[in-house]
């Protein structure tokens, strides 16, 4: 078994029609990977993805794309424990092996995070948990057979927010926080499967646009490379980790330098 993904390999990204997810997809394409597109409300742009990754893909036998798909889509409802455990068990079915997961879905409400008041309504923790902690729990629960199997990795999509209190809402930022450290524990007990998980600040993705531009101006100029990460930046690290075979447990950020 090798760590290093290869023309072979079957990745599953999450959450993976648009934005980082898509990225994540390209860049995996692009390295002659196998992807498995998960989508829940847009067969429309699933279907137009795979048609991007075809063109991408780096692996140029045409003998060999015809025994094995190269790229499918999969609906499934990431907050449900029995829609995840499909998820895995028809990735698995259709493409014959997993090797890498991009645990990459999560959600938030945007609120004030300095008032309180705006920060203790109990559907927003109830979903923020369900959605960025327990449902990568439950995902990579389903896959580790298969990622045992191919001496796998399994890569979480988590936040600057997790990292340093900030972000969309206090419940976003404290279920980041718990994200982070439920990859640190799954690594510690799951060898030889590599865990990890990427920290983005903020992205130019449809969620990322709902902040105002002043924010956004606010956090390139107080960044020391007077920027922020982009989706392509993001799904390189992703990559980067995928390929690591002594990296476990670790928690990349990427927010140019915000942090320091």
């Amino acid at each position: 078994m090798s760590p290093c993904l290869s023309h072979h390999s079957v990745a599953l990204v999450t959450a993976s029609s648009a934005g980082l997810g898509a990225a994540t997809a390209k860049a995996l394409a692009s390295s002659g990977v196998r992807v498995v597109v998960n989508y829940f409300s847009s067969p429309e742009r699933a279907d137009s993805l795979v048609k991007e990754l075809e063109q991408l893909d780096s692996k140029k036998s045409t003998e060999e794309k015809a025994q094995l798909p190269r790229f499918i889509t999969i609906k499934a409802d990431v907050s449900q424990k029995s829609e995840l455990i499909r998820l895995v068990d028809e990735s698995v079915a259709a493409m014959g092996r997993l090797d890498l997961v991009v645990s990459n879905h999560g959600w938030t409400r945007i609120r004030n995070f300095s008032n309180l008041d705006e920060n203790v309504d109990e559907s927003d923790w109830d979903r923020c948990f369900n959605m960025n902690v327990k449902s990568h729990l439950f995902l990579f629960h389903a896959a580790r057979k298969h990622l045992e199997k191919s001496g796998g990795s399994f890569i979480t999509v988590a936040s600057l927010a997790g990292v340093k209190p900030s972000g969309s809402s206090v419940a976003y930022s404290v279920t980041k926080a718990a994200q982070i450290h439920l990859v640190k524990s799954l690594a510690l007990i799951s060898g030889p499967i590599r865990v990890n998980s990427v920290s983005p600040g903020v992205l130019m993705t449809d969620w990322g646009k709902q902040f105002p531009q002043s924010k956004i101006d606010s956090v390139t100029a107080r960044s020391p490379l007077k920027r922020i990460a982009t989706v392509e930046d993001v799904a390189q690290q992703i990559l980067c980790l995928a390929n690591s075979s002594s990296t476990t447990g670790t928690n990349s950020v990427l927010d140019a330098g915000l942090s320091i």
